[in-house]
């Protein structure tokens, strides 16, 4: 069966780079030395997060970015390793910048880069949402490892179905999630608890709807609202790391086909428009809605 040991990371994520970039390289290491193929860092792990970190996209030092975001590269490249990066990419004057995953393969070099579709939008009550500080992207992004289909997605993207069964037409076994669910005022804490609960449960749900693997981690500055974890295909979340505390959760994630799959018979067949098992029975009291 196929194969990947992925080290989902956490760590509180900052306002300086450089202290992002120490976290970071530290924990490539670590992943390293357990054997990790992919090391999966949170959204916006390297630059901060503009309007929770850092004041707006604005105060990030581009030349500074650049420089920290090669060490990273070079740190994939000397360890062969995967590195899912959350960071900020720049685009040309005049328009906001992506809130972006850069797939780094094991040489070092930018594969890929996945930019967050659904950018949360403003409500007149939370300025400091997505949409004031970056641009929103428009596709999907895939990427295989020792020959699994892998796929990325940041945060506010869990809230959308649709990305998840456009992911798995094209073949995706593992989904790396990228979440910054931390850093509020206490009244926000208070407001938003809800995430406590709603993300591992969703994303339990995302990953039986359509028998993924997920890897789901965060930012540990307190307020944290939740620990990275993975899960596997049937729902179950098999890890998880503490509230607060910079981790590596290392989770080798098995192509096992005897996980329970309970809509697996007819998933192809519901993402193709036929929403029902079965044969339709042709007979007039089936047809007959007010009939009793």
């Amino acid at each position: 069966m196929k194969s990947i040991r992925v080290a989902t990371c956490q760590f509180p994520i900052e306002a300086e780079i450089r202290r992002n970039r120490r976290h970071i390289l530290r924990q490539i290491d670590t992943a390293a030395v357990g054997g990790a193929d992919v090391v999966h860092f949170p959204e916006c792990a390297l630059s901060g997060y503009a309007g929770v970190d850092i004041p707006d996209c604005a105060a990030i030092d581009w030349d500074e970015l650049l420089s920290a975001t090669r060490d990273i590269q070079a740190a994939a490249k000397q360890h062969g390793v995967h590195v899912l990066l959350g960071s900020t990419h720049q685009l040309s004057e005049g328009n906001r910048p992506h809130n972006s995953i850069y797939v780094i393969d094991s040489r070092g070099r930018i594969a890929n880069r996945y930019d967050k579709r659904f950018c949360t939008g403003l409500d007149g009550r939370r300025p400091t949402m997505d949409l004031s500080h970056y641009s929103p992207g428009n596709r999907m992004v895939t990427f295989r490892v020792r020959g699994i289909i892998c796929g990325v997605l940041i945060c506010y993207d869990y809230r959308f179905p649709e990305l998840y069964r456009e992911l798995s037409a094209a073949g995706v076994k593992v989904i790396f999630q990228s979440f910054h669910n931390a850093r509020g005022t206490v009244v926000e804490d208070q407001q938003y608890n809800i995430w406590k609960t709603i993300v591992p449960s969703t994303m339990s749900c995302r990953a039986a709807e359509n028998h993924f693997w997920i890897s789901a981690n965060n930012s540990t500055a307190r307020p944290s609202r939740w620990g990275s974890f993975a899960v596997r295909p049937d729902g179950q979340i098999t890890g998880k790391l503490p509230l607060h505390k910079p981790g590596v959760l290392l989770t080798d994630m098995v192509l096992d086909p005897t996980f329970f799959d309970a809509p697996g018979p007819w998933r192809e067949r519901a993402m193709t428009g036929q929403l029902h098992s079965g044969t339709l029975t042709e007979d007039p009291r089936s047809t007959d809605t007010r009939c009793l």
